[in-house]
């Protein structure tokens, strides 16, 4: 197993550097880039000031040449990518240019609403699909599966935005109710509440945004589930285990149950780091919650180059990491897998 483990580390290494490396041509021939951006709201200023147009022009090629020796533009391409691997390997980020901040202490001050809508998202999405999968398994082609399934289908075709619309309306003093607050992830006053109201005030803002998350995610993962456990018990095992005068119950749980469990264990590492790190755009908009999914897609909008690069490294370097994590929970899981004949 360590010699799996020293090999999967060291083919990280090329996925990393590919990620990067074309990521990086891609930057270099999109068009508007930070300083297109920054010279065109100058434009916009001077314009309002009365600037004849020899005066803007005069400026423009001076403040063009500061901002390119600012931002490193001044380098050759290649320069610029070497010392951003460089950097990288000090774990250094770099500089937001739209922030003007390190890119770590960006991300750090996004995760807590990351953080927030990822863990509850994954543990309500787990909560709710793994029982409800298990019983549409057991009662399977029964009233109660064509219902459940019906909900779910209908839950997962509902945009989650749409949704968020739906409930802000309805619930956040849109038209009708104003039960649930539309912003942030605590009330001003956060500070001075007591211990159990913070928890209450938290859970209170968090509600509806969960709502919207949670009821697109929990579909797949209650299907997979039902359909797992479906295949399993149709196996000769469970036949032979019944013919032995095993209850039903006992057979559910100590055979069917390890054997389908093991695609769902080894995907958790994914599900729980995509919930972190895949945040909605629109649901984080719709909301006010300023997150890693509103900052990822403000830095390509905004061409906060330092951004994308800086969260793609990090976030790749993860992902590598996540999926190592769920190859050994196989292992855990179902101890027939032996490494070593995969390595070979």
């Amino acid at each position: 197993m360590l010699t799996y483990i020293l090999k999967r580390i060291l083919l990280m290494v090329p996925t990393l550097l590919g990620a990067l490396t074309i990521t990086f041509i891609v930057i270099q021939f999109v068009p508007g880039g930070p300083i297109d951006q920054i010279m065109a709201e100058a434009r916009a200023s001077q314009k309002g000031d009365g600037i004849s147009y020899k005066a803007s022009r005069d400026s423009d090629a001076k403040q063009i040449a500061e901002l390119k020796k600012l931002y490193g533009f001044d380098k050759p391409a290649h320069v610029r990518y070497f010392e951003m691997l460089g950097n990288f390997l000090r774990f250094d980020l770099g500089r937001s240019f739209l922030h003007n901040k390190d890119v770590w202490q960006l991300i750090k001050e996004k995760l807590p609403v990351s953080i927030s809508l990822g863990m509850w998202t994954f543990l309500f999405s787990y909560l709710i699909s793994l029982p409800l999968g298990i019983a549409k398994a057991v009662r399977e082609g029964t009233r109660f599966d064509v219902i459940t399934s019906l909900v779910v289908l209908i839950g997962y075709a509902i945009p989650g935005f749409v949704l968020g619309i739906f409930l802000i309306v309805m619930f956040s003093g849109g038209t009708f109710l104003e039960w649930f607050p539309l912003r942030g992830l605590t009330s001003d006053n956060w500070a001075d509440l007591t211990w159990p109201a913070r928890i209450t005030d938290y859970f209170w803002h968090l509600s509806l945004p969960l709502i919207c998350m949670v009821i697109g995610s929990f579909a797949v993962v209650t299907m997979l589930t039902k359909n797992t456990f479906v295949e399993e018990m149709r196996k000769q095992y469970v036949l032979v285990a019944k013919a032995k005068g095993l209850s039903d119950r006992k057979v559910l749980f100590k055979h069917i149950f390890r054997n389908a469990m093991i695609p769902l264990v080894t995907g958790f590492p994914h599900a729980f780091m995509g919930a972190f790190f895949a945040g909605s755009v629109l649901i984080e908009t719709l909301f006010s919650l300023d997150g890693l999914g509103l900052l990822s897609f403000e830095s390509v909008v905004r061409r906060d180059y330092p951004v994308v690069l800086g969260s793609l490294y990090l976030f790749t370097l993860i992902g590598l990491v996540v999926k190592l994590i769920s190859d050994l929970l196989y292992v855990m899981v179902d101890p027939r897998i032996q490494f070593n004949a995969v390595a070979k």
